[in-house]
């Protein structure tokens, strides 16, 4: 004799507990988050999400400020001011795709998004690195992790990349490196031979790069004002705020940007700080990652932390980290 016909109550709760369950299963549910079908989805939804930081931000200006010229970047401490520049520059942008450390851990490495996608996609890829300073474990998993890329190294201050390059040959063939400087002007006759980002890009023959690396001592700013200036016309600047619609705003022929913000002087003035980083959103640039220099912080002792790590993904265009057909 089985349990349920001992036991005539057990078989009446096990029918309530089967019938419930149906209705459950199926009445109407509340509706959810519309999940998105694409790439362009994702991030059409997560930069509707990102205008709150904006509105966060500027906030944070209100409460410390009120205005852009009475906040203090890195303030005293006896001000009583718990805040640094870079609380207002959060990464709150989240990568649609694998989001991985590239290169050597600690100062050198870099977080990259959808290397995977940039591997795999159909056309080569081309990368760009300003700042080698005898250090190339980044480059040298990039070109690792996707054969069919190639990387143009600039640093006026040493004679080629990294022994993680420079002695590996099948590596080295795909590698370029001149000791030139990246800047806001060409002057390629100076001491060192200085050229912009757009120049470059038209000696060399390439239309877009996939990732761009710069690290060269605070000379980030005037370097990406000329090449946003190049490509992003003026009044996108005076927008309300540095969003504009992904399929009518100019494109700025960039996939990602890993990039060494040295806040030093007037560069790190709130104003002229926000500006700029500003520009960068205007430009379609979106960080989804940060790290503050602690090996800065640490060789430098005293030192205000005026030095870090971003990654921007380019939410614009179509290339590998945008569109599904790469």
């Amino acid at each position: 004799m089985s349990v349920l016909t001992r036991h005539p109550r057990y078989s009446a709760l096990l029918a309530c507990v089967l019938v419930g369950a149906f209705f459950m299963l199926s009445g109407p549910s509340m509706p959810g988050p519309r999940l998105a079908s694409s790439t362009r989805q994702l991030l059409a939804q997560e930069d509707r999400r990102y205008e709150q930081q904006l509105r966060d931000r500027q906030a944070l200006v209100q409460k410390w400020g009120p205005t852009d010229d009475e906040v203090d970047s890195f303030p005293e401490p006896s001000s009583g001011d718990f805040y640094t520049l870079w609380d207002f520059f959060i990464p709150s942008f989240r990568c649609p795709h694998t989001t991985e450390r590239v290169g050597t851990l600690g100062d050198g490495g870099k977080w990259v998004c959808g290397l995977d996608r940039v591997a795999r996609q159909r056309k080569p890829c081309t990368i760009y690195s300003f700042g080698i300073n005898g250090e190339s474990s980044f480059e040298a998993a990039l070109l690792e992790a996707a054969p069919h890329c190639q990387v143009w190294g600039y640093d006026f201050s040493v004679k080629s990349f990294g022994p993680e390059i420079a002695n590996v040959s099948h590596l080295d063939a795909r590698a370029h490196f001149f000791p030139y400087a990246l800047g806001g002007d060409d002057a390629p006759h100076a001491h060192p031979p200085t050229f912009t980002l757009q120049t470059l890009m038209q000696r060399n023959g390439h239309d877009f790069i996939d990732i761009l690396k710069v690290d060269i001592e605070s000379a980030e700013f005037d370097s990406l004002d000329a090449f946003v200036d190049a490509f992003i016309p003026a009044p996108e600047y005076a927008a309300r705020h540095p969003h504009a619609p992904a399929n009518d705003a100019p494109v700025l022929p960039v996939g990602q940007l890993q990039l060494e913000i040295h806040a030093w002087g007037d560069n790190g003035a709130f104003k002229h700080f926000r500006k700029w980083w500003e520009r960068l959103e205007n430009a379609g640039l979106r960080p989804f990652w940060t790290e503050p220099n602690l090996v800065y912080i640490n060789l430098v002792r005293g030192s205000k932390p005026d030095l870090a790590e971003y990654s921007f993904i380019n939410i614009r265009g179509e290339h590998a980290l945008t569109s599904d057909k790469y």
